[in-house]
């Protein structure tokens, strides 16, 4: 937002419009659409995001938040770009990228306004379940990758996301936020139905499914595999740069990536950063044995129906 401004006085300008529009309504409140809590703005847009029909060469990557999403944006991009940093720095992640459903109130434009100032093929970013994607993505049989994250690490990096958004709902206090990921009352919904229903169609509906600790395992392993299913070719020297540029490290210090382009007024580093640690197994530091066992014991019961092999720590 804001990234394709010339000049510091447009951008200023351009804040202060956000600024306005924020004060319309901010902390959006949460709708259900089928069952799946979104935020009101996109609920009543929805007519318009069901009916949106991709073309054929546009690619959807689908996340549960804070799954992943941004470094899975970046290599794509990259891959698309043949490792050339430069050029993937010609403009923001929300601008390279559309977010499908979000909304906000006018003059903040949409993931559909965007979409429509775009010529395809389109990199797509959306959070929605898989029963909530537009039809026309399967109807197209567009290439869809979908990264999915391990539930606590997850949970913790949604808990400090939601903190510092503030067009999501208050978060409340840790121990309640715990309660309301298991229930699935958080933006987006069950964390549980998302990642399994993926899952379960990865197959019939030709998804590339990946995650976010075999990202962070063997990165040069999972960037082939995009690659390949992007069916790209690139040099081994170029997946190496992709690797080196797409570490927790140069992306938390990209400024066209790290969302710190975004007014304080919408995402409020200063409570958390956007990046924050993006590592596998902070949700030690975070829960209590008790509340690990309870959350252990819940886990177990809503993941009974399927064997997905998620890991905790690496």
């Amino acid at each position: 937002i804001g990234s394709k401004c010339k000049t510091e006085e447009e951008f200023l300008s351009y804040k202060e419009v956000i600024n306005r529009a924020a004060g319309i309504a901010w902390r959006f409140p949460l709708i259900e659409m089928q069952g799946v809590p979104l935020r009101n703005y996109i609920v009543q847009k929805w007519s318009n995001i069901s009916a949106f029909c991709p073309d054929p060469s546009d690619m959807l990557i689908a996340t549960y938040p804070k799954a992943g999403t941004t470094w899975t944006q970046e290599i794509v991009d990259l891959l698309l770009h043949n490792g050339d940093e430069e050029a993937c720095k010609r403009a923001s992640t929300s601008d390279r990228f559309p977010f499908l459903e979000i909304q906000y109130p006018p003059p903040i434009p949409s993931g559909l306004d965007l979409l429509k100032n775009m010529k395809p093929p389109r990199v797509i970013k959306t959070h929605l379940p898989i029963q909530l994607v537009p039809k026309g993505f399967w109807e197209n049989k567009c290439k869809v990758i979908y990264v999915a994250r391990n539930a606590k690490d997850n949970l913790v990096s949604y808990y400090h996301f939601d903190r510092m958004n503030q067009a999501q709902p208050q978060p409340g206090p840790w121990e309640e936020y715990i309660q309301k990921f298991m229930r699935g009352k958080v933006a987006w919904g069950s964390w549980y139905d998302h990642v399994k229903d993926y899952w379960k169609e990865r197959e019939k509906r030709n998804i590339l499914y990946l995650f976010f600790e075999d990202l962070k395992k063997d990165p040069r392993r999972e960037v082939e595999r995009i690659m390949r299913y992007m069916d790209l070719s690139v040099t081994d020297d170029v997946i190496d740069k992709i690797v080196q540029l797409t570490s927790f490290k140069n992306m938390r210090d990209n400024p066209m990536a790290n969302y710190t382009f975004i007014p304080k007024i919408m995402f409020d580093h200063s409570i958390s950063p956007f990046m924050r640690r993006g590592e596998v197994g902070d949700w030690t530091n975070h829960f209590t044995p008790a509340q690990s066992q309870m959350f252990d014991e819940d886990y177990a019961r809503q993941m009974a129906d399927v064997d997905i092999p998620f890991c905790t720590s690496i």
